[in-house]
C-alpha cells in the first residue's frame, strides 16, 4: 500500500482494521507468555487500546486508573471502561465480546482521598476475580503502571505483579502492513501541514497564532483524534530549543520551526520538525549550521536498516560536549533524537547517546520512528530537522516528504541592513 486514501471502499483494498486490530491483540499475548505471565494488567490508554481496538475520550487517556483492560491467557481482553461509556464500546466495538466490558474502580492517582483504598480493594478484587474465572489465578500479572496505592493492597491480595510494560513495549515496536499504512498517513497528513504553515507564515503573527491555525488546519483532517502539540518556536526562542509556542511576535527575517508532536489519526502519532525563515533569506552562518544539522540527520538515517543496532546510530552524531561543550549528555537530552512511533509518541527504539552506546537496541523489520537534529546559537537562533521512517528488509521508507534539505524561505524580500543588529 501507499497511503491510498483516508476512508474505507468496499472496491478498493485499504487499511484493513481487523487484521490490525488482530495483529496487535496476538502479538502482545505472544510477548506475554513469552514472559511467562498468566495474565497482563493494561493501564496506560497506548496499551490498553492496543489490545481492545477502543477509543475513550482524551480527558480519559492520561489518568491511568480511569480505565484499563486485563488479558488472561488465550481469553478475549476484558475492558474496564469509565462510568457507561462502556455502553457506547458495546455498541461500536463488537469485537469485544459484550460480557467482556465493564465498568473501572478508580481512584485517580489518589485524587479520591480516603476513598482510594477502598477504591484499589475494589479494583483488585475485580481482578482476581476475571484471573480466576479464566484459570489463571496465582499466575504472575504483568502490570504496565503501580502506584503507592496499589502496591499494598495487591501484597494483602497476594497477587504476584511484575513488569508488564516491557512486553508491551516488545509488541508495539513491529508494525504490520495495516500499522505502516497509517504511519505513512500521518506523513502524509504533516507534509500537508507544513505546506499550510509555509503559506501561512508572516511578520507579525505570534507563534501562538500560527500553532493556532495549526491546530485548527488539522483538527479538520477526518480521523483526527488528538493533536497533542504544534511547537512554533521563533528567533531567539529556537536555541536552547525549549519545545513551546508562546506570544511572541514573528519579525523579519526570524528563523521559525514548527514541530508536529503528536499529531493522532485514528490513535498513530506524528514527529516531524521543519525549520523556516520568514521574509529574507538565511544567513551564511544559518546556512552552515544547518547543514550540520542536515548531515547528522542523514548520516543517522543511513545507518538504520535490518539488524543493526541503535548504538550504531547514535554513534553518528556528536558528543554533547563536542557539538556544545555540555559537561554531560543529559544536559543535551532530545538535541539528537530517535523515537519509536505508533500508539504512543515513545515506542521503542528510543534513540540517544545517553544510552544507545551502552545499551543497543537491534533494529528490526517493521519499526516506525522518526530521528531529528538540531543545532544553533544561545540565544539567537537555532535550526531543527526530522524525518519519519519505516524499517523495511530492503531499506528504509522515509514518510515526511516536506523539503528538507535547506531552509525553507517564506516571501523573502529584498533590502535588509546588517548595521546595528545584535
Amino acid at each position: 500500500m501507499a497511503n491510498v486514501g483516508m476512508v474505507g471502499l468496499d472496491w478498493q483494498q485499504r487499511i484493513n482494521w481487523e487484521r490490525l486490530r488482530n495483529y496487535r491483540l496476538e502479538r502482545a499475548r505472544a510477548r506475554m507468555k513469552a514472559h511467562g505471565l498468566g495474565a497482563m494488567l493494561c493501564m496506560y490508554d497506548e496499551n490498553c487500546r492496543y489490545i481492545t481496538g477502543t477509543l475513550t475520550p482524551g480527558w480519559n487517556r492520561l489518568k491511568p486508573g480511569l480505565r484499563y483492560a486485563l488479558l488472561c491467557g488465550d481469553d478475549a481482553p476484558v475492558l474496564f471502561e469509565q462510568g457507561d461509556i462502556g455502553l457506547h464500546i458495546q455498541k461500536h466495538s463488537p469485537w469485544i465480546p459484550k460480557e467482556n466490558v465493564r465498568w473501572s474502580y478508580a481512584w485517580i492517582k489518589g485524587a479520591a482521598g480516603p476513598a482510594s483504598l477502598q477504591q484499589v480493594t475494589k479494583f483488585t478484587n475485580a481482578i482476581k476475580q476475571e484471573m480466576k474465572k479464566r484459570g489463571v489465578e496465582g499466575m504472575k500479572l504483568g502490570v504496565d503502571f503501580i502506584d503507592i496505592n496499589m502496591i499494598q493492597i495487591f501484597k494483602d491480595a497476594k497477587i504476584d505483579w511484575v513488569d508488564g510494560m516491557t512486553p508491551m513495549m516488545e509488541a508495539r515496536a513491529v508494525k504490520n502492513e495495516d500499522e505502516q499504512e497509517c504511519m505513512r498517513m500521518v506523513g502524509a497528513i504533516g507534509d500537508a501541514a507544513h505546506w499550510e504553515t509555509m503559506k501561512f507564515l508572516k511578520p507579525g503573527l505570534t507563534e501562538n497564532q500560527v500553532t493556532a491555525h495549526i491546530m485548527e488546519y488539522l483538527y479538520n483532517i477526518p480521523g483526527m483524534e488528538d493533536v497533542e502539540d504544534v511547537i512554533v518556536s521563533s528567533g531567539l526562542n529556537t536555541w536552547p530549543n525549549w519545545r513551546n509556542f508562546s506570544d511572541r511576535i514573528i519579525k523579519p527575517g526570524d528563523i521559525v520551526f514548527m514541530d508536529l508532536a503528536a499529531l493522532t489519526w485514528n490513535g498513530y502519532k506524528s514527529c516531524y520538525y521543519r525549520t523556516y525563515c520568514v521574509g529574507k533569506e538565511p544567513t551564511q552562518e544559518q546556512k552552515d549550521y544547518y547543514a550540520i544539522a542536515l548531515k547528522w540527520l542523514y548520516d543517522s538515517i543511513k545507518a538504520v536498516k535490518v539488524g543493526t543496532t541503535t548504538r550504531e546510530i547514535a554513534s553518528k552524531w556528536p558528543s554533547a560536549k563536542e557539538a556544545w561543550g555540555y559537561e554531560e549528555e543529559d544536559q543535551a537530552a532530545a538535541n539528537l533524537w530517535g523515537h519509536g512511533l505508533g500508539l504512543a509518541q515513545y515506542d521503542q527504539p528510543v534513540i540517544s547517546r545517553i544510552w544507545s552506546l551502552d545499551h543497543p537496541v537491534e533494529i528490526k523489520e517493521g519499526m516506525t520512528f522518526a530521528l531529528e537534529t538540531q543545532h544553533g546559537k544561545n540565544h539567537q537562533w537555532g535550526v531543527r530537522i526530522e524525518e519519519m521512517l519505516i524499517v523495511h528488509k530492503e531499506g528504509v521508507e522515509i514518510v515526511s516528504n516536506f523539503p528538507v534539505e535547506q531552509i525553507t524561505v517564506v516571501d523573502p524580500m529584498p533590502g535588509y541592513s546588517s548595521y546595528g543588529k545584535l
